[in-house]
């Protein structure tokens, strides 16, 4: 039977579903520092690895709690080069999440980093970063989440494979958050994808720099 007609029949015997009312995380507290243009402008692709990269922070709900994953995604390839997962989604997720991302660049590498306007990255601490580093600050316009539309398909296919797919009554926290760094991981490493010639991330960008060390 259709949607209309259960509806229809549900409306005519008073049948109420009832569901758990849950807020969906926002990160935005208001124009809390100076703003920064759109750099990226939607244009997701990059010609070369640390370029582009997007990041924005998702919350994950289990009976045991909630857990926050703060990913930073290479343009060039989809790879996560860098991610941070806690109980908390405070400055330090973010921030060290960042020093990681940092540590995998060349001298030579100065990518934009596109984000929401999410008050992680209009705090002082990222900020100074970003600034000390020489990378380049983006952020979304106002109530424009499609201008971040590939990080958020990044968070799509995630919990489409990993998050909807089970229960996750008994597990706790700890055990949880293992499971989401297993996930980040064999994204990375073996999760192939058919833009990628059918290799994994790691695989391409191995490929690609062993392809341009021969000049080819």
């Amino acid at each position: 039977m259709s949607e209309k007609v259960i509806r229809r029949i549900m409306r005519e015997n008073s049948m109420i579903v009832r569901g758990k009312n849950t807020r969906k995380y926002s990160s935005y507290r208001g124009e809390i520092s100076p703003d920064v243009p759109n750099v990226i402008k939607r244009e997701f692709r990059a010609s070369k690895p640390n370029q582009k990269w997007l990041t924005d922070v998702t919350e994950f709900s289990i009976p045991a709690g909630k857990v926050y994953l703060s990913p930073m995604i290479d343009c060039y390839d989809g790879m996560p080069v860098a991610w941070n997962i806690n109980s908390t989604p405070d400055a330090a997720l973010v921030n060290t999440m960042l020093d990681q991302a940092i540590h995998c660049l060349l001298p030579n590498e100065h990518p934009v980093v596109h984000s929401d306007r999410g008050c992680h990255y209009r705090w002082s601490g990222w900020i100074k970063q970003m600034d000390h580093t020489g990378l380049t600050r983006s952020i979304s316009r106002k109530r424009c989440s499609p201008d971040n539309s590939a990080c958020k398909g990044f968070w799509g296919r995630m919990k489409n494979e990993m998050f909807f797919v089970r229960s996750w009554q008994g597990v706790t926290l700890e055990e949880f958050m293992h499971e989401i760094e297993e996930y980040m991981l064999w994204y990375r490493n073996e999760r192939i994808k058919i833009s990628l010639d059918g290799m994994s991330p790691m695989e391409y960008r191995m490929k690609m720099r062993r392809a341009m060390k021969m000049g080819i």
